[in-house]
């Protein structure tokens, strides 16, 4: 696909690993999966994971910001949903969930949410469970190794490396702000991808 119909260089994506996924391989996640390289790991399509940042970005800009709720317990990606919660205004949790703040109104730290955004199904998978008790719908970055089973749109994509995360955060949050009139489309968007990556 050329450069110009992807949402970064193709050669960004290709730096930040967002492509390269693990030799474990679900049933979920097997229609994204472009080839497996000789060392055992898949190599996922570069152009379904752009189209998926595209779909979820989209879906996200239906909702207030005060109702969408980022979580990322994997390190990696805490500076990414720190940030993105800085841009729009969203709810967070960087590191552990507390299981229950989505469905228990009793709870002092209890979160009202429209829709989840999660990085990884595995360590955020409390999380998942809560969203299905309250039926909202999840975002999730899944890799290939991933369960998908109770995930509402699947974006496949390294989700263990720190610049992967990184890319995905910046694309997610300039989309959004885009499609809501907070940054034009032809302007050169005022964060880099450094800011929504982990050192």
């Amino acid at each position: 696909m050329a450069d110009e119909n992807l949402l970064v260089a193709n050669e960004e994506y290709l730096k930040a690993g967002i492509h390269i996924g693990t030799k474990f391989k679900t049933k979920y996640m097997k229609d994204f999966i472009y080839k497996t390289r000789p060392d055992g790991l898949s190599v996922l399509n570069i152009e379904e994971i752009d189209k998926r940042i595209r779909i979820a970005t989209s879906f996200l800009a239906k909702y207030e910001p005060s109702d969408i709720v980022v979580i990322s317990r994997r390190e990696n990606g805490w500076k990414g949903v720190k940030k993105m919660a800085e841009l729009l205004g969203v709810k967070f949790f960087a590191g552990r969930y507390p299981p229950g703040v989505l469905t228990n109104t009793q709870l002092r730290d209890f979160v009202e949410a429209k829709i989840l955004v999660i990085s990884d199904p595995w360590p955020d998978r409390n999380a998942i469970t809560d969203a299905l008790k309250i039926g909202i719908p999840v975002i999730a970055f899944c890799d290939t190794n991933n369960a998908a089973n109770n995930i509402d749109l699947v974006v496949p994509c390294n989700n263990k490396g720190k610049k992967s995360l990184g890319i995905l955060f910046y694309l997610l949050t300039k989309g959004v702000m885009e499609a809501k009139g907070l940054h034009n489309k032809g302007q050169a968007f005022p964060h880099s991808i450094d800011d929504f990556t982990t050192e």
